[in-house]
């Protein structure tokens, strides 16, 4: 059975062509859309989130250029920080993410790229892994491939509107009852808390 699973970190910037992806509704509650698709070649599925929040970019930017604030929202994150930033908007960051025993918690280097060119039309947010940027750590398994991309725009002057893809395979063996918790929860409760934490 395929490894499944999907990490809802915090960002990054490039352009996913739509097209490779064959999208299938997994859940839809709460103005929250979410897909899955297989992905060639691969043993692990993307995810898409799509959903409409009262909010600002102001806000979401607020929110996603601070590391640290990825515990408050990103599901299961246990740890997140700074590692280098080149401006508020090209930085990298450090998470780990909490696995059941008795597998080891995964973790990862994320680079975050903010492209703001098109505002106020729409704002890009591309994240990639950079799985060798830092040593690896003991007990950890650093996730070998994660890529995000984001599609942000603001249909009124406070509503945020985003279409957020991911690609990550965590590394690793994954027992299919957890890879299934993840697929279908992850995204889900994160987007959620993402909303809460925009309405405030």
């Amino acid at each position: 059975m395929k490894q499944v699973f999907i990490l809802i970190l915090l960002i990054g910037v490039c352009d996913i062509s739509m097209g490779q992806y064959q999208w299938k509704l997994d859940k839809d509650k709460g103005g929250i859309k979410v897909y899955l698709s297989d992905v060639a070649g691969t043993n692990y599925k993307a995810v898409r989130v799509v959903c409409t929040f009262p909010g600002t970019y102001v806000k979401l930017f607020s929110l996603l250029s601070d590391a640290s604030r990825n515990t408050e929202w990103a599901y299961n994150a246990k740890t997140s920080y700074f590692l280098k930033k080149n401006n508020p908007l090209d930085f990298w960051y450090y998470s780990e993410i909490y696995f059941p025993w008795p597998l080891n918690n995964r973790d990862a280097v994320i680079h975050i790229q903010m492209q703001t060119e098109h505002l106020p039309d729409f704002l890009t947010i591309v994240a990639k892994g950079d799985p060798g940027f830092i040593p690896e750590k003991p007990g950890k398994v650093r996730i070998p491939h994660y890529y995000a991309y984001w599609k942000v725009t603001m249909p009124t002057e406070q509503t945020i509107h985003i279409d957020y893809i991911l690609e990550a395979d965590p590394g690793g063996s994954i027992p299919s009852w957890l890879s299934n918790t993840f697929i279908d929860k992850g995204p889900f409760d994160s987007f959620k808390k993402l909303g809460e934490l925009l309405r405030k």
